[in-house]
C-alpha cells in the first residue's frame, strides 16, 4: 500500500474584478478496491457554494457557485489517500482472452460497445500503426501486444509540453511523432480500437519517486496532472496504461476520473465576465508526497520500474474560463 497526499492548486489571474460563472470541477476522485479516499479538502478563493454530483460515467463533479467578484479565482485541493497494488494481470485475464484475437462475450458487448469504436476521423494511419503490432499469422499473446503498443508510444515519439486547450486528433500524433500525455493516452486508445478493444480515457495523477527527496520522517516532493488509457480485458477488467510512460497496473497512478474522450475529462472548467483582455493567465502546480510505502516485491518491481521515468508531464492542466457569452 501506498499512502499520498496530493496538493492540485490553482491560480486565475485577471487585470481587473470579474465575475465568476459556474466552474466545473472535476477533482476528487472516487473511493475503489485500489484507492481509499481518506480525506478531501478543497479551497476557493472568492468563496463559494459547492454541490457535487455525478456525471453519466459516474465520476465526482463539483459545481461551484463563487458569491463575489475578483481579480484572482484560487482552487486548491488536497487529497490524502491509499492506493493498493495490482495483482499479477496474468493471472486476471480470462482464460479465452488470454490470446489475441478474441471476442468479448454478448454481454459485454453491449456495455463496451462506444468505449470500443474508433472516435476520430483516420488516412489509414492509425490502422497501419495498429496492425503493424500483430504476427503475419496465428495468434498474440494478449497482454503482451498491449504491453508492446504501450511501450512503442514511450520509445518512437517524443513527448513534448502543450498548455493550449484540446487534444491532438491520434492521426496528427502519428505524423508529428511528438505530443502531450493527453495525445498519447489518445492514440493509444484510438489503437486499440482498431484491434477491437475497448478503452477509456483517464485523468488523474502521477506519482514519481525520484521527485519524491527523503526529507526528515517524511518524503516532500512533486508530481503532476496526468493523463493515461484503461483497456477492458475479459476476467481482469479495467486495466491501466500509460504510453507516456510504459506503465501498466501501477499504483503510481490516481485515477481521479474515467470518461470515453479526452473533451470529458476537462480537471477545471468556467466562465467568467469582464472586460475583453481581462484575463491574464494561470498557473498551476501538483505535488505529490508519499508518507508510507510497503516493501513487498510487487510494490518493489513496481518502484523500480519508475526509476527510469521522465519527469512527469503537467500538460493535463485545467483550461482557463472562457468569457461568458
Amino acid at each position: 500500500m501506498r499512502r499520498l497526499t496530493v496538493e492540485h492548486k490553482t491560480l486565475y489571474r485577471y487585470a481587473e474584478p470579474v465575475s465568476f460563472g459556474t466552474h466545473r470541477l472535476m477533482l476528487r476522485p472516487r473511493d475503489s478496491h485500489g484507492l481509499r479516499l481518506l480525506d478531501a479538502r478543497m479551497t476557493l478563493s472568492p468563496p463559494a457554494e459547492v454541490k457535487y454530483v455525478y456525471d453519466v460515467f459516474g465520476n465526482s463533479i463539483g459545481l461551484a457557485d463563487f458569491q463575489e467578484p475578483g481579480a484572482e479565482l484560487r482552487i486548491e485541493s488536497t487529497l490524502e489517500l491509499e492506493i493498493y497494488p495490482v495483482p499479477a494481470l496474468q493471472d486476471l485475464i480470462a482464460r479465452e482472452a488470454a490470446s489475441y484475437p478474441f471476442v468479448y462475450s454478448s454481454d459485454d458487448r453491449l456495455d463496451i460497445a462506444l468505449p470500443a469504436a474508433r472516435h476520430y476521423p483516420d488516412d489509414g494511419a492509425v490502422e497501419a500503426f495498429a496492425r503493424s503490432f500483430l504476427p503475419e499469422s496465428g495468434t498474440r499473446d494478449t497482454l503482451d501486444l498491449l504491453m508492446a503498443i504501450n511501450g512503442a508510444i514511450k520509445e518512437r515519439f517524443a513527448y513534448q509540453a502543450r498548455y493550449e486547450e484540446g487534444t491532438q486528433a491520434p492521426a496528427d500524433t502519428l505524423r508529428l511523432g511528438s505530443g502531450t500525455c493527453r495525445d498519447f493516452a489518445l492514440l493509444f486508445m484510438e489503437t486499440v480500437r482498431e484491434l477491437g478493444f475497448a478503452a477509456r480515457f483517464v485523468t488523474g495523477y502521477l506519482y514519481t519517486p525520484q521527485l519524491d527527496p527523503l526529507a526528515g520522517d517524511a518524503f516532500q516532493g512533486a508530481g503532476a496532472t496526468h493523463a493515461w488509457a484503461e483497456v477492458y480485458l475479459p476476467g481482469a477488467g479495467w486495466i491501466d496504461f500509460d504510453p507516456t510512460n510504459a506503465l501498466v497496473g501501477t499504483d503510481h497512478l490516481v485515477r481521479v476520473a474515467v470518461v470515453r474522450d479526452p473533451r470529458q475529462a476537462i480537471p477545471i472548467s468556467g466562465s467568467f465576465s469582464g472586460t475583453e483582455g481581462a484575463f491574464l493567465g494561470l498557473e498551476v502546480d501538483v505535488r505529490a508526497a508519499c508518507h508510507s510505502a510497503d516493501t513487498e516485491p510487487a510494490e518493489a518491481e513496481a518502484a523500480a520500474a519508475t526509476d527510469a521515468l521522465p519527469a512527469p508531464s503537467n500538460d493535463a492542466a485545467p483550461e482557463a474560463p472562457r468569457p461568458a457569452a
